[in-house]
């Protein structure tokens, strides 16, 4: 078998993934409910049952196709693809793990950037405060995308709303949350390629 640079000589991404979320894109009989329903299916450059496809043949060149796809990151987890999948191959699972094996090996679609920003806020929100505090979310994901004046004046109307808090609300568990996001970046250090 072809070495991959990226992982163990022996593996391809599909067993990756198979061992590391338990989901057999091999259970995948290309039927196409998942791309037919899929509301993005249309705005992929790869529909999910194609990107499963690619996955199963498990060939280097495809990998890379699929790990450097905008697909992985179109994806919205709204779990419709698993809900009308006969074999219930878990899609939402396999584009969780694929978004943070691309990142891993820092060959995520460029045009993902806004998409991987909004990801990142959105965790240290929680990593931050243990909820989500959306005036945080927004100024962080500003800073990392330079989209400075982008729906400025959605900002008084919201807060006058009530939809936007000045002060974060602190859960209770902190230090609890804070050990999960230190358990898991451990877990996520340790694990091979």
């Amino acid at each position: 078998m072809s070495s991959n640079t990226h992982g163990c000589e022996c593996q391809t991404l599909n067993h990756r993934i198979e061992e590391q979320t338990c989901v057999s894109v091999a259970e995948c009989y290309q039927c196409g409910k998942c791309s037919a329903g899929c509301p993005l299916a249309e705005e992929m450059d790869y529909p999910p049952s194609q990107v499963l496809r690619m996955l199963q043949i498990g060939t280097p060149d495809l990998e890379d196709k699929v790990l450097r796809s905008m697909s992985i990151w179109l994806c919205l987890t709204c779990e419709t693809c698993i809900a009308r999948c006969p074999q219930e191959v878990d899609f939402p699972k396999v584009m969780d793990y694929l978004r943070g094996e691309a990142l891993k090996r820092g060959i995520a679609n460029p045009k993902a950037r806004d998409i991987i920003a909004f990801h990142r806020a959105f965790l240290d929100s929680i990593r931050t405060t243990g909820r989500l505090y959306e005036v945080g979310l927004i100024v962080d994901y500003k800073a990392r995308t330079r989209h400075l004046f982008q729906d400025i004046l959605l900002a008084p109307w919201m807060f006058l709303a009530g939809k936007l808090h000045i002060f974060p609300e602190m859960i209770k568990g902190k230090k609890q949350m804070s050990r999960i996001f230190s358990g898991t970046l451990k877990k996520k250090k340790e694990e091979p390629r």
